[in-house]
């Protein structure tokens, strides 16, 4: 995978991390650096590990799926990167959570990060450098969080549903990447 496209990719999983942690940047009083390091590791942690999980268990599948991979990884990103479009119109109940708590915070990565295991499990069944696209994943998913816990005490709910919208058709066009550059070559 190209470095822009991983870099796209990974900003396009990073978006509904971004989004929570722009939320949770709502309900802290005093925002300090612990703090948003504390909620940036949880989702980029996760954000790296989720993929990395997803790719293990697809490896054991790849020999089967290998002719219809770029239609798996199609199909993956199309749907995750619809489903955020879809929950970006819903409407959330609010909900009083701490954001710092570990028990929130778990949930919350495991949550924001089920997308990059499905999407870790079309990177085995493409011919891709797992470990690089895991670690920018990773990187920009802790970046954007971190900034988005400083955001989101500052300017509040401006962005939280654009952000979602926009992270789901990045990873739709994605999708439709990989499986337009797949059937070019197995036309030629």
């Amino acid at each position: 995978m190209q470095p822009t496209a991983t870099l796209i990719l990974a900003l396009g999983l990073a978006a509904d991390a971004f989004a929570v942690s722009v939320a949770s940047g709502l309900k802290i009083k005093y925002v300090k650096v612990r703090k948003a390091l504390k909620i940036a590791v949880f989702f980029g942690g996760f954000q790296a590990i989720m993929p990395l999980i997803g790719w293990m268990a697809g490896f054991s599948l790849r020999t089967i799926l290998a002719a219809i991979s770029h239609w798996v990884a199609f199909s993956i990103l199309c749907l995750i990167g619809g489903k955020m479009i879809y929950e970006a119109y819903q409407e959330d109940e609010e909900k009083d959570f701490n954001p710092l708590c570990n028990s929130t915070l778990l949930a919350l990565a495991i949550g924001t990060s089920i997308d990059a295991l499905a999407v870790g499990l079309g990177f085995a069944l493409l011919d891709n450098s797992v470990f690089s696209i895991i670690t920018a994943i990773g990187f920009v998913t802790f970046w954007l969080t971190f900034f988005g816990v400083f955001i989101g005490n500052k300017f509040g709910n401006l962005f939280q549903n654009k952000i979602e919208i926009i992270g789901g058709g990045i990873l739709i066009a994605i999708g439709g990447k990989i499986l337009i550059e797949n059937l070019a070559n197995v036309s030629v």
